[in-house]
Parts: structure tokens; sequence; C-alpha cells
């Protein structure tokens, strides 16, 4: 198939180098600050009261985030994947004979679930090393062997991957299952039982200098996983966003891009940012990861930009690379926002106890998720 039979020509007929430059200047500099200003927001917000990574404010806007990146997984990403992989301009044999971009979006979801356990077990390990006292160790009990789970660690009243404020991980729900009902009172009792225990904590914290224990050490672990892994997701799409918006010279596609990826970018940055303010990284290690963020797609569209003059996006080497690429973000993508993000929050017992955080987060989350895929219609 000839070159030209691949063109667009509804975007050809709207080509126009000089005005796509400035358009690109343009988004250059809405999205570096839109992603700055998300990510910034709750690393700077962690030392006022009213967004705190304890507040309702802050759980809320979480939410609304997840949705927004569970909406670029599914509506997005893995669509973009779908459309690249099922372009004409490629061989019918064999990108026509099997669903490529729901097969390399679930292996990118397993392979996420695999660096997830084994990340987590990683700095588990080292962080147990660190603390390897016998005074710590005569903290850790056992239970009963008829669990459903066998043998379950209890670590100071916590199972692994239950959080402080009663989150809880996706890795230690179904020891947390079994652990439930030997440990936890149910309904109300639950629920009263949760505020005694904040009460003691906090009131155990100002008597005693010993810094994090090791409940605060174990959720600690599972919010570093966390924002690593979701970074690597972030980053692999916006790198492809950035080139593909970069390698355009069509001022029609450019223009609703440059609303759309800024406030995508935000949002992405926000739900990034908690993750990484509640990780609790060294201030170094917090910069270097809001730069990589914030810059990333900049970076993408300035080397698009560059390129654009010898740069086929029809050609089926660059439409393969960009199908592959789009469907394991969206694996990736998914799996952050379904796992670590939404079920993190909304399976933990501060949300149960709570009727109102329920309704807000529920409505901010679908209302992140619908805003994030009615953007679809323009970009």
């Amino acid at each position: 198939m000839s070159n030209t039979s691949c063109q667009s020509t509804e975007l050809e007929a709207c080509r126009d180098e000089s005005a796509a430059l400035k358009l690109k200047i343009i988004a250059i500099a809405s999205i570096l600050l839109a992603g700055v200003a998300g990510i910034a927001i709750p690393l700077i917000g962690r030392h006022r009261k009213f967004l705190s990574t304890d507040g309702s404010l802050f759980v809320a806007a979480k939410a609304f985030a997840a949705g927004v990146i569970l909406a670029t997984g599914f509506v997005h990403m893995l669509s973009d994947g779908t459309e690249a992989l099922s372009d004409p301009c490629l061989p019918k044999y064999p990108w026509s004979k099997f669903p490529f971009p729901g097969f390399f979006a679930m292996i990118a979801s397993l392979v996420t679930l695999l660096v997830d356990f084994v990340g987590t077990q990683y700095y588990e390990r080292k962080q147990g090393l660190a603390r390897g006292s016998p005074e710590e160790q005569g903290r850790v009990g056992s239970l009963e062997a008829d669990s459903e789970s066998g043998i379950t660690q209890v670590v100071e009243g916590k199972v692994f991957g239950e959080e402080e404020g009663g989150g809880m991980h996706i890795v230690g729900m179904h020891a947390h299952a079994a652990h439930h009902r030997h440990s936890h009172p149910h309904g109300q009792d639950g629920c009263d039982g949760l505020l005694r225990n904040r009460g003691h904590e906090h009131g155990h914290s100002h008597g005693h200098e010993h810094g994090f224990g090791a409940g605060e050490d174990d959720s600690g672990l599972r919010h570093v996983v966390v924002s690593q892994i979701l970074e690597l997701g972030i980053v692999s799409h916006s790198v492809i966003i950035g080139l593909s918006l970069g390698v355009s010279q069509s001022p029609c596609t450019i223009r609703p891009l440059i609303a759309a990826l800024s406030f995508h970018q935000f949002f992405e940055g926000f739900a990034l940012g908690g993750c990484i303010s509640q990780a609790e990284f060294k201030t170094l290690s917090t910069t270097i990861m809001a730069c990589f963020f914030a810059i990333t797609t900049p970076a993408g569209i300035g080397i698009g930009t560059a390129i654009a003059s010898v740069y086929d996006p029809y050609s089926p080497a660059a439409l393969v690379i960009e199908g592959i690429l789009d469907s394991l973000s969206a694996g990736i993508l998914v799996y952050m926002a379904l796992v670590d993000l939404i079920a993190a929050d909304f399976l933990s017992k501060r949300m149960s106890c709570n009727f109102r955080l329920q309704l807000l987060s529920y409505f901010m989350l679908f209302l992140g998720a619908g805003l994030m895929a009615s953007l679809a219609i323009w970009a």
C-alpha cells in the first residue's frame, strides 16, 4: 500500500506548519504549568491541615484523579492502541488476526501486578532488616492455623497491606479478610473502635519519640511501590502523547489537545503527587520524581516537533510501536487506578465508616471518569 493512501485527507487539508508550531509552543507551556500545579498541590498541601493526606478533601480529590486515570486507560490509551494496530496501513497478518491491543493491555496489567508484589516484598524485607531488633521481633504474632490463608503475620495489631487510617492495599486483602473475623469488631462497633484506635495512636505518638511504628512502616512501603509504578505508567504514555502532538502539523488536531492534555496532566499529577506525599520520600527524591513527571509530556512535544519533518506517523513501524506502547500504558493505568488508587481507599474501614465521605468520593470518582471520557469527543 502506498504511503499517500495511508494519509488522513482531513488532516492534510488542515495542515499549516507555522500555525501548528505556535500552538505547540502554547501546548508545552500550558501542559508544563498544569503538570507542575497538579503534582505540587498535594506535596505542598501536606503541611496544611485542609489538604493533608488524612483529610476528606484529599481523599475526594484523589478519587477524582483516580477516575481521570481510569478513563485515560480505558477510553483514550486503549482506544488509541486499537486504532493504531487496526490501521489499514498495516499488513492484515498478523495484526487483523488477533486482538493485540487487549492482549498487550492484559500482559501489562499482569506484569504490573508482579512488579507491585515483588517491589513490596523487597522493600518490606529491606525495612525489616533495618529495624530487626529483639523488641520489634517480639511484637510479631501469628494467628491460628485454621485461618483461610494459612499463617498470617500481624505487626502492631495490623496485617500486612492494612494502612494507617484504615486504608488497605490489594496485596493484603486476602490476609486481611482471614484476619478480620478474629481481630476486628463488625458494624458500628468496628467504626467506634477505629476512632478509639486513632485517638490512642495520636496520644501514643506524643508520649514516645521513637519515630514510625511498624504499621506506619508497612503503609509507607506500599506508598513507595505504588508511587514508583504509577509514575512509570504515567510517564510511558506521556511520552507517546507528547510525540503524537509534536509530529502533528495540523492545527485542527493540536488545538483541542491543548485543553484536554492540560486537564489530564493536572489530575494525573495530583494523583501521583498524593502517592509521593504519602510515601514520604526525601526532598531530593520527591523533587526528582515531580520534575520528571512534569517535563515528560512537554519534552515529548519538543522531540516530536524536532523530528516532524522526517518522521512519518503513518508508517507501519510507527503505527506498531505507537499501538503497542498505548496498549501497554492502558494496562498499567487501569491496574493502578483500580487496584492502588480506588480499591485501596474505597475498601478501607475509614470509607465504610463515613457515609458522607462515601457519597462524596463516589461522586468525584464518577465525575472524574466521566469528564475525562467525554474529552474523547474532541481529542
